[in-house]
């Protein structure tokens, strides 16, 4: 049995009324299988082998292999796929994208000193997450209306329609603390007063039936300038130290909307009969579509500190540990939400059978926020070994402490809600990567590799039996299962030229969620539209350049 949700959960307004949320920090600090054509051909399995310029933002002692210096570039060329299924229909977006991966500049110093023969230093640029996604769905069949959550929220907190209506002289938007999403859903006759005048409801209750759709646009990208450098002990131990000063830039453009039949709504009476208020409670189809947009930039440094351990010449063991990265970043955002109602009640709009149109705007105020945020720290061990002069094997482990992201305000404040909640939905996230090479000839080589990274979310939250809280006015979001990467790739050399070509396929397993279930002292009342979202990405990747 459906309910109209005036109730007041304890514990969901907060998060609707932060500007940021746990799954927002995911979504900005997240890595990617990304650089050179010969790293990622061999699934980037590289923290015991160095020598390549994609070590410098993995394992800086990578640096301390080279015996010359050297010059590249890398592009890449991605064709993208995101498919969502959800009540068995399935939905397929395309886009190809070419991008420059990195380039970069190491020079080597040749020290004549038996204990460290080598010094190196080097600077690259390097785009190493690329965030762009495109995809969309709908469901057929809805259990649940956001407007119902939303309700909830707005009571939880005892905001009143007076905090949530606009006058001459009063802007919710800007003069009070209410949610955004509130006040475009109490102004838009998404949620609206019940019985009592006490409490908000939200449209669906019981013989409300309806669908729903959904499109999202993200485009970003977070780029590294990575400053290192290395040496040598003794042609056994290598060392590197690197710096890296970080870019993100990423936009997401998203809508999702209702389509409710026999919904409780507000209709607006061609002649009001009760006192001054025109709007009466009734049933009828209901339509309403939120539209947001969010644009996330920031700056960050970070550091990184490697060895490589070379016992014997068909040996290597590779070390490597990663700060956090410390961000200072600027949101800004805004959102609108249409509301279309037909009543089915002949008192109310001089001809029922006609959609009555309500479009609900935020009025152009556009907000920006300010914040600090750090991200995971990472550690990760190799081994690599050479077999007959001509084969490598290496595998990798690398250890990323999802649950350990932290957002603070610009003086360094914690925010501790966002932090319980970073714990409660997410963990300790596992990367296994393998690389293989084999020289076929002095000039040729084949290369292949895999590389699989677990899930960083808790069961309870992927699930639906943990409520998850959004920021601002975007009630969706999305959870990462498993990545995979299947590559290959071969490399051509001749004196101190070398042209290196790639394959790499990505698999990204995701859920996504139109918004929180509706949880009270642990009993699920409402659960949230879901449905399955998965990556494919195939890229072909070449590297040029010269050793000298």
């Amino acid at each position: 049995m459906k309910k109209l949700y005036a109730l007041a959960v304890a514990g969901v307004l907060p998060a609707m009324a932060m500007a940021q949320a746990a799954v927002d920090a995911y979504q900005l600090s997240h890595s990617d299988l990304r650089g050179t054509a010969r790293f990622m051909s061999m699934g980037g399995a590289f923290t015991a082998l160095g020598g390549d310029m994609s070590t410098l933002n993995q394992n800086p002692a990578g640096i301390g292999i080279y015996r010359s210096s050297e010059i590249g570039l890398t592009l890449n060329l991605n064709f993208q796929s995101a498919t969502t299924e959800a009540q068995g229909v399935k939905m397929t977006d395309d886009h190809t994208k070419f991008t420059f991966n990195n380039f970069g500049y190491i020079g080597t110093t040749h020290l004549y000193s038996d204990v460290m023969p080598t010094f190196s230093w080097g600077a690259t640029y390097s785009r190493t997450v690329s965030m762009d996604r495109v995809y969309r769905g709908g469901f057929g069949s809805l259990d649940a209306s956001l407007s119902n959550l939303v309700a909830a929220a707005t009571n939880s907190e005892g905001w009143n329609s007076d905090d949530l209506s606009s006058s001459k002289d009063y802007n919710p938007y800007v003069d009070s603390y209410a949610p955004w999403l509130s006040i475009l859903s109490y102004q838009g006759f998404v949620i609206n007063p019940d019985a009592s005048g006490n409490n908000f409801q939200g449209l669906m209750g019981d013989g409300t039936t309806g669908s729903a759709s959904y499109a999202v646009r993200q485009k970003g990208y977070i780029d590294e300038y990575a400053i290192n450098f290395g040496g040598n002990i003794y042609n056994t131990l290598y060392w590197g130290l690197g710096f890296g000063i970080t870019d993100i830039d990423f936009t997401q453009i998203s809508y999702y909307d209702e389509n409710l039949d026999n919904a409780y709504i507000a209709a607006q009476a061609a002649n009001a009969t009760n006192g001054a208020d025109p709007y009466y409670q009734t049933r009828g189809k209901g339509y309403y579509r939120l539209d947001n947009y969010l644009n996330s930039t920031g700056t960050g440094f970070n550091v990184k500190f490697g060895l490589i351990f070379k016992p014997i010449n068909e040996l290597r063991i590779g070390f490597a540990v990663h700060t956090p990265t410390w961000y200072q970043m600027t949101d800004t955002y805004y959102a609108t939400m249409d509301y279309r109602y037909t009543p089915s009640d002949s008192r109310f709009a001089e001809n029922a059978s006609t959609s009555k149109d309500y479009p609900m705007t935020n009025d152009g105020y556009e907000s920006w926020n300010d914040y600090d945020m750090r991200t995971p720290w990472r550690m990760m061990v190799g081994v690599a070994g050479v077999i007959g002069g001509q084969g490598i094997l290496s595998l990798d482990y690398e250890y990323r402490g999802t649950q350990t992201m932290k957002l603070s305000d610009v003086d360094g404040n914690e925010y501790t809600d966002v932090t319980s909640d970073v714990k409660r939905y997410y963990k300790g996230t596992n990367i296994l990567r393998l690389g293989a090479e084999y020289r076929v000839t002095p000039q040729f080589s084949l290369r292949a590799g895999y590389s699989y990274e677990s899930s960083p979310v808790k069961e309870e939250a992927s699930s639906g039996r943990e409520a998850v809280w959004t920021a601002g006015t975007i009630p969706s979001y999305t959870f990462d299962k498993t990545t995979q990467y299947i590559t290959c790739g071969l490399g051509f050399r001749t004196g101190g030229f070398y042209a290196d070509l790639a394959y790499v396929h990505k698999r990204r397993e995701s859920s996504y969620h139109a918004f929180s279930p509706l949880i009270e002292n642990g009993v699920i009342l409402e659960t949230s539209p879901t449905a399955s979202l998965v990556d494919n990405n195939n890229q072909v990747v070449l590297s040029i350049g010269y050793k000298f």
